[in-house]
């Protein structure tokens, strides 16, 4: 079968080359081989984890292997980050996570991976407007005597949000930072805890999406002066948009997207960014997604990465000129 000793010694070298192939090689051809993780940096029962499961059941359907969700919370998402970041390249482990992402890489000046060189990002699933809220009896019924009420009261007036460096505290420092007043920050541990104590009339303003937000301001218990977007919200249409409140240039929009560890085949990155523009056109993604509030979408790879760090250099501003330390 074989002319020579040295024909043989090279197909077994050949054999041997191909069964020591690394992970992320036979990845290209054989992804998913097997269940595939997604971690959730965040305790169970947020919106991230609601889109995740939404979405892995759909990436699923498509791909033939589990989609399993794992919610790991802890240190402002950085614990589950961090886990992904180091795990095998292998398309097998993602992080599914939200705009805390770029506040870690703006708020802490280390972190234990690298937010651009450990983590690819693939595409966003959701995103949502954020709503600005004040108590019932507080004597602002627009956005416009909030900020005078603030001009003639430097620092009386609180706000309260999901804790130090959080996505709500640095959305409220970026408005203030336009119309150039301040207000004394309270923190929470959670957004859910700063609603209530908004409505309870002990904290004056708030800021959450409109998912959070939706239900207290229709039953009356809090007041919506503004929310984020071109047009005003299905669910919030009494709400004005920030630009008809008179302040044009904020927007503030969570978001929700699929990353994964950078070294992540290409092809295997591009099947899940395709995977993920078909998910989000389901009909039942997109009803449940906006059943909470929030618009089902997918873009490309490079322009997530972009927003991505847009978003990241905004904070870091936002906590140079409001003096924000992590806790």
């Amino acid at each position: 079968m074989f002319n020579s000793l040295s024909t043989r010694r090279a197909w077994i070298a050949a054999l041997a080359l191909g069964c020591a192939a690394s992970p992320a090689v036979q990845a290209q051809t054989t992804w998913p081989s097997k269940a595939v993780r997604i971690i959730v940096p965040f305790s169970a029962g947020s919106f991230t984890e609601t889109a995740a499961r939404a979405v892995g059941a759909e990436l699923a359907s498509q791909f033939g292997q589990p989609f399993v969700v794992e919610t790991r919370g802890g240190a402002g998402s950085t614990l589950g980050t961090d886990a992904v970041a180091k795990a095998a390249p292998d398309g097998h482990t993602l992080l599914l996570t939200d705009n805390s992402f770029a506040v870690s890489a703006a708020l802490y000046p280390k972190l234990p991976y690298d937010p651009d060189r450990d983590i690819a990002k693939i595409s966003p699933v959701a995103e949502a407007p954020a709503v600005i809220m004040v108590r019932q009896d507080l004597a602002a019924k627009t956005l416009k005597d909030l900020v005078d009420l603030a001009r003639r009261q430097p620092r009386l007036l609180t706000f309260g949000s999901g804790g130090q460096g959080s996505s709500a505290h640095l959305a409220v420092e970026l408005f203030l930072s336009g119309p150039d007043v301040e207000l004394t920050h309270i923190p929470y541990k959670g957004v859910a805890a700063a609603l209530l104590d908004l409505i309870a009339g002990r904290i004056d303003v708030g800021l959450s999406s409109v998912g959070s937000a939706t239900q207290h301001i229709k039953g009356g218990r809090v007041r919506g002066l503004a929310v984020a977007g071109r047009e005003r919200h299905p669910l919030l249409p009494e709400v004005p948009t920030f630009s008809e409140a008179g302040f044009p240039d904020y927007n503030m929009i969570y978001w929700f997207g699929v990353m994964a560890p950078a070294a992540t085949p290409p092809s295997v990155l591009a099947q899940l960014q395709q995977g993920i523009v078909r998910a989000v056109e389901q009909p039942r993604v997109r009803d449940a997604f906006a059943g909470a509030g929030v618009r089902a979408v997918a873009t490309s790879s490079t322009d997530f990465a972009r927003r991505v760090e847009d978003e990241s250099r905004v904070w870091k501003r936002v906590i140079t000129r409001a003096g924000i330390k992590p806790e």
